[in-house]
């Protein structure tokens, strides 16, 4: 294990997840914030990511722990993420229950043409400014309900996103260990029942690290699943120690990964680099373009269209296929573009000259298995020994409220019924 903790450090300091510039490791505590009455006589939950945990990685991996626990509990076959597959849409997705193209990150980088400012994930400005996220985060919902929250580098939890921010939260790094980031899960486990978060989200960047840098079909990556799955293990037995009843467990990912031709790139075509007239946003596997001249749309479209190549399809965003969520009437921040540009798997876009990781995430998952996640539950409300077939990730919001007992007071994309299944008759 001591390579596998080298090659990891070596990933925290190169991760484009971290955030620019000096981040207090300090923990924030919102004061004068008590459970109700109400609260401390509902269920927990610990909602934990692992990024980049690809839906088959458990059983392919053998992540013994995590295994053990959904064999007894609910595993489904996979989890569909939101397009697109990237990382701070779908935590969003997975936190408010809605679309990206609804909650408004409709990806790790993009321009608010309204706002006229640019929105970056490595920007801690961006990342911590609520106004730049719709919806209502499960915390906040909790907090607003008289339910303590607490939060571990959850995407968007260091922010006022919704209004509130949890009672218990760290501002961005990757300096904690898994080891000791489920400890400061368990300080919070420890503390009085008013004091004590009944819904707490962690997250562990280590998987999509490693399937970033060596390749989701490595020996680091497995390690690194190992890594989060030990983690668990750790943390399932300090829970159990504590002995605290009606305690849950849902392990999910934002995405998959693939390894990508990154010897073979494709080529922006010449015309979009024109800066006069096109504003794009490349994420490599989504060419986004904003075209300054409405008027010029759709003949740029034309052009685009009778010039590409077999490996990436052009579309018209108010064309885009319906089942995606990502198309002109969904766009509710305004923020995708006119046209997209989309590779097909193991295609990416790349300037002249560039480079990229060996592994990535983005395509769309009813085309490209491997950008499926993983749903893993288990605990009080739970049913023992369930498969469930896949289903989208915005469903998981109303599975967890349910739990909790919260009312959900604002329109969601999310339905409780999807999930609803996954609990015992009791609920």
């Amino acid at each position: 294990m001591k390579r596998g903790l080298q090659w990891l450090m070596i990933i925290f300091s190169l991760t484009v997840f971290g955030q620019k510039g000096t981040v207090d490791t300090a923990q924030i505590v919102i004061p004068n914030r008590y459970n109700s009455v109400e609260a401390q006589t509902k269920p927990y939950v610990i909602m934990i990511s692992a990024d980049g945990f690809r839906y088959d990685y458990a059983k392919k991996y053998n992540a013994g722990n995590l295994l053990k626990f959904s064999n007894g509990g609910v595993q489904a076959k996979a989890m569909i993420p939101s397009y697109p597959s990237i990382t701070f849409p779908n935590h969003w997705s997975l936190i408010t229950g809605l679309y990206p193209s609804h909650h408004g990150l409709i990806d790790n980088y993009f321009y608010d043409y309204k706002r006229k400012e640019a929105y970056a994930m490595s920007d801690r400005k961006n990342a911590e400014d609520g106004s730049w996220y719709g919806g209502i985060p499960l915390w906040g919902l909790a907090e607003k309900q008289g339910m303590i929250s607490a939060s571990l580098m959850w995407v968007g939890s260091a922010s006022d996103a919704g209004g509130i921010r949890p009672t218990y939260y760290y501002p961005y790094h990757e300096k904690f260990t898994p080891s000791e980031k489920v400890d400061k899960v368990i300080d919070w486990l420890k503390l009085p029942m008013d004091k004590r978060p009944h819904f707490i989200s962690l997250y562990f960047p280590e998987v999509d690290g490693s399937g970033h840098h060596f390749g989701p079909e490595t020996k680091e990556t497995e390690e690194a699943v190992h890594l989060v799955d030990k983690a668990i293990g750790e943390l399932v037995q300090k829970v159990n120690n504590l002995g605290l009843k009606n305690v849950n467990f849902i392990f999910v990912s934002d995405h998959g990964m693939i390894k990508v031709d990154g010897g073979n790139p494709l080529e922006i075509p010449a015309m979009l680099l024109n800066k006069e007239k096109f504003d794009i946003y490349n994420s490599q596997t989504l060419l986004r373009v904003y075209v300054k001249n409405p008027e010029e749309v759709k003949a740029v479209y034309k052009e685009l269209k009778a010039n590409k190549t077999d490996d990436y399809e052009v579309y018209l965003d108010k064309k885009f296929p319906k089942y995606l969520h990502f198309a002109t009437k969904d766009d509710k921040y305004n923020r995708i573009g006119q046209i997209l540009l989309v590779p097909k798997a193991p295609k990416v876009f790349l300037p002249k000259g560039k480079t990229t990781s060996v592994g990535k995430h983005g395509y769309n998952p009813a085309i490209v298995p491997e950008m499926k996640a993983t749903f893993l539950a288990w605990g009080s409300e739970f049913k023992n020994n369930l498969v469930i077939d896949e289903f989208a990730n915005i469903n998981v919001y109303p599975l967890v409220a349910e739990i909790l007992g919260l009312k959900i007071n604002e329109p969601i994309d999310g339905k409780l019924k999807v999930l609803k299944k996954t609990l015992k008759e009791n609920k």
